[in-house]
Formats: C-alpha cells, sequence, structure tokens
C-alpha cells in the first residue's frame, strides 16, 4: 500500500522536520547536504537550468541546492495538500507528475512510502524527468539497523538495496553518495568514481 496525502499532516511535519527533538535532518544536515550535491554536479560540469525536488516537504533541500545555482528555475513538487497550501508547492506524486526533463532531480526520502508497484512507476517517472543529475535517498532493509526509531519515520516499505539498483542500472550511472547520472553520459566519467 502506497502513503496517502492525508498521513503528511502538520503533526506530522512537525515531528520529523521541525521539532528538534524528533527531526530526521537538521537545517545544517540539509545544508551540509546540498553542498555535497551541489558541489559534486559543479565537479562534473553539468549544465544545471532546471531543479526539481519530487517529495520536496518543507523545501528546506530545494533551496539549498538552488542556492548554488542561482539562475536555475526550482520547481517544488508535494503530495501533501498542508504543504502545498503553505508553500505553494505544486501538487503532485513521484508515481505520476509530468513535466520537461530537468537537470538535477532530488527524489529524498519518499520512494519508501510506496508499495512495490508504485515505486517501480515512480523510479521510471523519475527516469522521465531527469536528464542529468538524480539524487536519490530511501531506506533500504539494509539501513534499518542503524536507523533512529526516534527520528525516522518507520512506517515505510524498507526493500532490499538491490530492488533498487537493478531498477536503476539500466539508465543511471550510480556516482556515489545518493547521487546517479543519466545515461548515456553526458560527461566523462573514470571507472573509479562509479559506485
Amino acid at each position: 500500500m502506497s502513503a496517502s496525502a492525508d498521513q503528511f499532516d502538520a503533526a506530522y511535519y512537525q515531528r520529523f522536520y521541525l521539532d528538534p527533538n524528533t527531526r530526521a535532518a537538521s537545517p545544517v544536515e540539509q545544508q551540509r547536504q546540498a553542498a555535497f550535491i551541489a558541489s559534486y554536479i559543479k565537479y562534473l560540469q553539468l549544465p544545471v537550468t532546471r531543479i526539481l525536488d519530487v517529495g520536496c516537504g518543507l523545501g528546506t533541500l530545494l533551496k539549498a541546492v538552488g542556492e548554488h545555482f542561482p539562475d536555475a528555475e526550482c520547481v517544488g513538487v508535494e503530495l501533501s495538500a498542508y504543504l502545498c497550501d503553505t508553500y505553494a508547492w505544486q501538487r503532485g506524486s513521484v508515481v505520476d507528475y509530468h513535466d520537461n526533463p530537468f537537470d538535477v532531480v532530488i527524489c529524498s526520502d519518499v520512494l519508501g512510502y510506496l508499495n512495490n508497484k508504485d515505486c517501480a512507476k515512480a523510479l521510471k517517472n523519475l527516469t522521465e524527468l531527469c536528464e542529468g543529475a538524480l539524487y536519490l535517498s530511501v531506506i533500504t532493509a539494509e539501513d534499518l539497523e542503524i536507523c533512529d526509531p526516534d527520528h525516522t519515520d518507520m512506517q515505510q516499505h524498507a526493500r532490499a538495496h538491490q530492488w533498487y539498483a537493478k531498477r536503476l542500472q539500466t539508465n543511471f550511472t550510480a556516482v556515489g553518495g545518493g547521487l546517479f547520472l543519466r545515461k548515456p553520459l553526458s560527461v566523462p566519467l573514470w571507472r573509479m568514481e562509479q559506485a
């Protein structure tokens, strides 16, 4: 079963985003995450004119990545009616949101809320949405032993890492740190730089 939009209400975001005692990541952590994403993309000299964050939450990561590419259009998409009303994000789902391809696509901590069928559709959709770099973060079964249940929504599908890798490898090259480059590669990449 996939999560419903009603699940992502004000109480959810208060617990996992705003409350310092229970939030999954602090704004400082998200700034570091954004700096890593942007630095690697800049190192590879990928052109960035459009950035999409699908399942953008409060938009902290999207805004932080966008600060590194000030001329880029930044688009935030959310399933949560609460967040769309509060932050004016575009309403949509990673399963079926459509737009012209983006240079950078962020999908952080979203896929775990989808059942296998919807998650497979979402991965195909991410392929259509991304023509450059994909940043993907999701809890896998192998991660459960290191997750802090007080700071992690454990109501997710924890699939094996290999489940994702198998579906991504046809259209993406893993470059580490949750970053994937869309095939065919538009930049030269040494084999040791590939995960």
